[in-house]
């Protein structure tokens, strides 16, 4: 189209980089998508070319939303599922790429996209969950995102899995990639479903294949209830935190067949007697809406800057 170019996203996730170019209407014309290097200076040197990429398409301000979090105050990545632990990387790919760039976390950004262009939009309080390599989430009221000094909100994957729930399911309590033991991440995220499998059935399966032999396998059905009764748990302690209107969900396991009205349903179930639950829906934006949320994030940067 001949639309102007207005502002590029990269999302970055633990398998794959995508890089996205959005018109004046915040609609996605041109992109790309390369696989995550697992070695740091590989990772930005792809970042890099993904920003000059994007940059030579048109003079757009570029924003990164990236899996894991960095450090205000340090400038140092914390990134569990991410080859950049300790390391400065918003600042080497801005200097790699001879550009500004803005960046953020990659659940954050969806949750922006989500409350500003797609499935929270007309609501107040949107909250998002991000079902992936990783688990993440973010919180937005009344279209921006949630305020913080550390930019911490939102990183439900790092809620402590619950006791009632790992007891009963004889689950395994495993170290997370953020350091510490129990995290909900590392039995909700991808790796989390295999494991619920590897105990229950003895041998680890992917979630489309958990999610396809439900139906016909009754043991299978069994991993099934109990990925979505942890799930559910979260979404719980997510309304009872900040009482979203809806709740949006991101990330590859979010794909998974009837798990919207599995989660609705199971989240129904444990609300006050008589009180009405936050809907629950799938990002319009699909897997990579964070890209949007980023480059919309980047867009504001570049129209403050010019103000000042």
């Amino acid at each position: 189209s001949g639309e102007p170019m207005i502002a590029a996203g990269i999302d970055l996730g633990g398998t794959k980089i995508e890089t996205q170019i959005f018109d004046a209407d915040w609609q996605c014309i041109d992109q790309r998508r390369v696989p995550t290097p697992k070695e740091y200076d590989a990772l930005v040197a792809a970042l890099a070319g993904e920003v000059r990429w994007a940059k030579a398409r048109a003079d757009i301000p570029v924003g990164i939303g990236a899996a894991g979090l960095v450090n205000p105050a340090s400038g140092l990545a914390l990134a569990a599922n991410l080859c950049a632990n300790g390391r400065p990387l918003p600042a080497d790919v801005a200097r790699a790429a001879g550009a500004v760039v803005t960046y953020m976390n990659d659940c954050r950004a969806l949750v922006l996209s989500e409350a500003i262009f797609g499935a929270g939009r007309g609501h107040r309080v949107v909250a998002g969950l991000v079902l992936g390599t990783g688990v993440g989430g973010g919180l937005a009221t009344a279209g921006a995102l949630h305020p913080g000094g550390r930019q911490i909100s939102g990183e439900f994957g790092h809620l402590a899995a619950p006791a009632h729930l790992v007891v009963q399911h004889g689950l395994p309590l495993v170290r997370c990639g953020c350091g510490r033991v129990g995290c909900i991440e590392t039995l909700i995220a991808g790796a989390g479903l295999a494991r619920i499998a590897q105990v229950k059935l003895g041998r680890r399966m992917g979630s489309k294949e958990i999610a396809t032999q439900r139906h016909r396998d009754p043991a299978v059905a069994q991993v099934w209830d109990i990925w979505v009764s942890l799930v559910v748990d979260l979404l719980n302690t997510i309304s009872r935190i900040c009482d979203p209107d809806i709740i949006v969900l991101g990330g590859g396991l979010s794909q998974m067949s009837g798990v919207v009205a599995a989660l609705q349903q199971g989240l129904g179930a444990l609300q006050f007697a008589g009180f009405e639950t936050a809907r629950v829906a799938l990002a319009q934006g699909g897997e990579t809406s964070g890209a949007r949320g980023a480059a919309y994030t980047a867009w504001q940067a570049d129209q403050a800057r010019d103000q000042t």
